[in-house]
């Protein structure tokens, strides 16, 4: 009680479900569980729920061991209790940042990707505008295959004469979104004043969004559809995914844009750019500090804690209803959990390996591994580990403050602060975008309503039936379109896993965003995140994804980026076999 973890966490999470309404990023009210082992366990889950009212949070309750087991047939028969939230959600992390940028560039946002701030220089005497050095850079083998020329049309984006907010933050893991604050503080009210929602959990100083309020939509250019002729041969030249190999993303570059960031991507700098605004908001994740120091603010450190992660296929998803917490160390925190998530995979973590401490940073991956496994068997003893589709981390930006940092800069309070939103940002990420908008009106901004705001958005991903009815399924070239008949795209499957259609990648090209990888369109449709993980030998999905973008945007297929490997993943390989399969169940069963 008394942080702005419990100030802004309840007031999120009830913001969701209308968010979801409208953004149709998919939001689950899937409710959680804390759970008991015995009475000390017992007498925990009472304080925490104790503490849970004290922060307003509602519809908490005690269950106790029938109730749990008719809940969660699949617990671990030694839980006694355990404390029930109903409104406890589930999201898909990333989905739900998409679905916020592509709504703010629909209202007259200005994203521009791949960018680093290098310097940031305070408005002159005479001035009320901040002076940012960004660096421009792309991917060295987008460069090479260009011959060393300027970047296309198909890389820049948008422009805006001005800008009245620069927001620092990260395209990956925080985006922001253009909605009606009168709409959400009093649903009579149909005034749309234009403000500002941000995901502030993790991020980096490598993409910049600038923030128009005055006038209405951008018009936005989109890349030209370009006839490649025989898809099939595209397809082959498009060649395998890779699986093997590779450098794994260290803990520098997992601040600033992970296997996105200029060091993995061997960035090369075609610019510089010199930008200038009333206001920066700094919510640029694990680099927040590196941004506060720029201008001789060094109030706070981010301190990185790693989450690894572990996710099964979805033949494990039944295991779980709600979402499973062991019931909280008092030093440690509440643990791994284990979840099903919105696609039905059952996922497993996260650790919370403090990057300052020696020994959790110096866990290896059979470590993780046996850690998350076995840790996560005590909640539920019958998931196959032999199902381990997949594994990823990220970094979370933990302050030395130890709560959320949410207030203007003390050197100067044009500059804004969202800084250390560690877990539960992303439930609070809502309430706290309403703070920062006030925070900015405090400071100045008179922010005019949008008059063709438009909170709507319509879903990429289109649900289908059980079984293959309406859809065809064959080698590349058989089924796929020239990119015109709707019909013959909507029936033409790209990924046999997830039943990705032609039609659904092409609709996520032809969005207001750029895309220029395969990684963006698996975000977005979830072509090769299914159990096969995108094997060239099963369905090649990644090749198909990569001709489809090639045949869209008119780039040539060197152009368009692959899913790298093995980024953040603790396996030995993309595609583990049977030796991998028995390692991984033996470290289940760890003691």
């Amino acid at each position: 009680p008394g942080t702005n973890r419990a100030k802004y966490c309840w007031k999120g999470n009830q913001m969701f479900s209308e968010l979801d309404k409208e953004l149709r990023f998919g939001y689950q009210k899937n409710g959680s569980l804390v759970v008991a082992f015995n009475e000390t366990d017992m007498d925990h889950l009472k304080e925490l729920k104790k503490r849970g009212q004290t922060n307003g949070v509602e519809k908490l309750r005690i269950v106790y061991q029938q109730e749990l087991r008719e809940m969660e047939p699949h617990i671990n028969p030694d839980a006694v209790g355990a404390l029930y939230s109903s409104e406890a959600g589930n999201v898909i992390p990333y989905e739900y940042a998409i679905a916020l940028a592509e709504n703010a560039v629909d209202n007259g946002v200005e994203l521009r990707i791949r960018r680093e701030v290098q310097a940031i220089k305070e408005p002159a005497p005479d001035s009320e505008n901040w002076e940012l050095t960004v660096r421009h850079w792309e991917p060295a083998e987008y460069i090479k295959s260009n011959n060393n020329q300027k970047i296309s049309g198909f890389k820049k984006y948008i422009t805006i004469p001005s800008a009245a907010v620069f927001v620092i933050t990260s395209i990956a893991l925080g985006c922001l979104y253009a909605f009606s604050e009168d709409y959400i503080l009093d649903a009579e009210s149909k005034v749309a004043a234009a403000t500002i929602l941000g995901v502030f959990f993790g991020g980096s100083v490598m993409t910049t969004v600038m923030l128009q309020f005055f006038g209405g939509l951008v018009n936005v250019t989109l890349p030209n559809h370009k006839d490649f002729g025989d898809m099939k041969k595209l397809v082959e030249r498009a060649g395998r995914a890779i699986g093997l190999g590779g450098i794994p993303v260290n803990l520098s570059d997992m601040l600033i844009g992970g296997s996105g960031s200029s060091g993995v991507q061997q960035g090369v700098t075609v610019e510089t750019e010199k930008v200038r605004a009333r206001f920066i908001i700094n919510c640029a994740g694990g680099a927040s500090d590196q941004i506060a120091k720029m201008i001789g603010d060094d109030s706070f450190k981010i301190k990185p804690r790693i989450g690894d992660y572990i996710l099964l296929n979805r033949n494990q998803g039944h295991l779980a209803n709600q979402t499973l917490f062991p019931c909280p160390d008092p030093k440690l925190g509440k643990g791994v959990l284990v979840q099903t998530t919105l696609w039905s995979n059952l996922i497993l973590g996260p650790t919370a390996r403090d990057m300052h401490d020696n020994t959790a940073k110096g866990m290896g991956p059979k470590e993780i591994q046996e850690y998350i496994l076995s840790k996560c068997k005590n909640l539920v003893p019958s998931f196959d580990a032999k199902e381990t589709i997949h594994t990823f981390c990220g970094a979370r930006a933990k302050s030395d403050r130890g709560d959320w940092i949410i207030e203007p800069s003390k050197v100067h309070q044009n500059m804004i602060h969202v800084a250390g939103i560690d877990s539960p940002g992303l439930a609070g990420s809502p309430a706290i975008a309403l703070e920062v908008v006030r925070l900015l009106k405090a400071a100045g901004l008179d922010a005019a309503p949008n008059p063709n705001f438009n909170p709507t958005r319509a879903p990429i991903i289109t649900p289908k039936k059980v079984g293959l009815k309406g859809l065809k399924i064959g080698p590349a070239g058989k089924n796929d379109s020239d990119g015109k008949d709707e019909a013959k795209m909507a029936a033409n499957v790209i990924c046999k896993c997830e039943r990705v259609t032609e039609l659904e990648v092409v609709r996520a090209l032809r969005r207001s965003l750029p895309i220029d990888s395969t990684q963006a369109i698996r975000k977005r449709t979830r072509a090769g995140m299914g159990h096969c993980q995108g094997d060239p030998d099963n369905y090649n999905c990644e090749a198909r994804v990569k001709a489809i973008i090639a045949r869209e945007t008119g780039e040539p297929l060197d152009n368009i980026g692959g899913r790298p490997w093995p980024a953040t993943s603790i396996l030995t390989k993309r595609w583990i076999d049977e030796e991998d399969k028995k390692e991984l169940k033996k470290r289940m069963m760890a003691s």
